[in-house]
């Protein structure tokens, strides 16, 4: 998924790095889990994982792949539909997902106020009317009973992680293309996501993690904040409210929701990032504390490093990694590369 501060090409490398300075555990708490990719990749390590979100959307992605750790049978449904797959050695998942791309189209939220319907240009009119289908659908099956919670999310998570690969803009929802994109114009097409299994009972929240700190204990604290000034909610407004599909009100040309001010980070802002910064350092229960952040980041570097050296041993390594195309702009927009910065503390 395309999403700000993305770690997917970068996780690999952090992890090298730990290994290189011996950085070992058996839980690891991902205090801001996004896309959860890097709660992904630690999961497959067999890693206890913690994970969190301010965001919904994000949450359904939690819920799916990382609290999930049963191969799900959709068992309740698949006696309903009695509905016969075209393809061989199907899982029930997939099963599912091919049922659900030839429902019928159905207008809602999304074709009404997100395609040209609605004077947006954020999906086609066809694909708008497949996401509204698609998501009453899961809606519906779950009101009646024949959906457990975990079916429940993998089925949403499908959906999330399907829409970017047809919406209209150029990385984040903030605002949509004038012109289409080719690959928005392609009929939507839902995608069975990854089952990811380990021996450990995953947890994930909704939350602001600084209220979990008294909660939550962990090997290794993992921090990818935001960088900038730019909250994420309005960013992935319309994410949000797919997997919410709870008809906000919204305003302004681009349709953003109305109201995030419970999903407005603290990161965002230099001074009270510092601030959070500090008593995630000092009140957390971890081990080892990793800081991803980079040197275009709000939060300046001596300050970082005057904060953590407080509470233990703490160093700094730096990589150049490929700009996020939705960060180009203001004096970096020539600028190919960034530093990223890992900031590692022992207590």
């Amino acid at each position: 998924m395309r999403f700000i501060g993305n770690k997917e090409n970068l996780v690999d490398k952090i992890y090298q790095i730990m290994i290189e300075k011996g950085i070992k555990g058996q839980s690891f708490f991902d205090f801001f889990a996004g896309t959860t990719n890097v709660g992904r990749f630690f999961k497959k390590l067999n890693y206890q994982i913690f994970s969190s979100d301010l965001l919904y959307f994000s949450f359904v992605l939690q819920k799916a792949y990382i609290q999930n750790n049963q191969a799900l049978t959709f068992e309740k449904l698949v006696k309903k539909l009695d509905f016969q797959t075209q393809q061989l050695f199907s899982t029930p998942l997939q099963v599912i997902v091919e049922y659900l791309n030839q429902i019928p189209d159905k207008q809602g939220f999304i074709y009404q106020n997100y395609t040209p319907s609605g004077n947006r240009m954020y999906f086609s009119e066809e694909n708008g009317l497949r996401i509204d289908a698609i998501r009453e659908q899961i809606e519906k099956w779950k009101n009646e009973g024949l959906l457990s919670e975990n079916e429940y999310f993998m089925l949403l998570a499908c959906l999330i992680e399907t829409v970017p690969f047809y919406a209209n803009v150029a990385g984040i929802y903030a605002a949509f293309h004038k012109k289409w994109d080719p690959r928005a114009v392609k009929k939507l097409e839902l995608r069975p996501i990854e089952f990811i299994k380990n021996d450990s009972e995953n947890q994930c929240f909704n939350e602001n993690s600084v209220i979990l700190l008294e909660k939550i204990e962990a090997d290794i604290f993992y921090l990818d904040p935001p960088y900038n000034q730019r909250q994420y909610a309005p960013n992935y407004h319309l994410l949000e409210t797919i997997a919410k599909y709870d008809n906000p009100e919204i305003k302004g040309v681009t349709g953003l929701r109305a109201n995030y001010e419970n999903q407005k980070s603290k990161f965002c802002n230099a001074t009270t990032a510092l601030q959070e910064l500090e008593k995630i350092a000092k009140f957390g229960k971890y081990k080892t504390l990793i800081l991803s952040y980079n040197n275009e980041g709000i939060m300046p570097q001596k300050e970082i490093l005057s904060i953590l050296s407080n509470y233990g041993k703490t160093e700094l390594e730096e990589f150049d990694y490929l700009r996020f195309k939705s960060n180009n702009n203001g004096e970096s927009k020539n600028k190919k590369h960034i530093k990223e910065q890992l900031y590692i503390l022992r207590k």
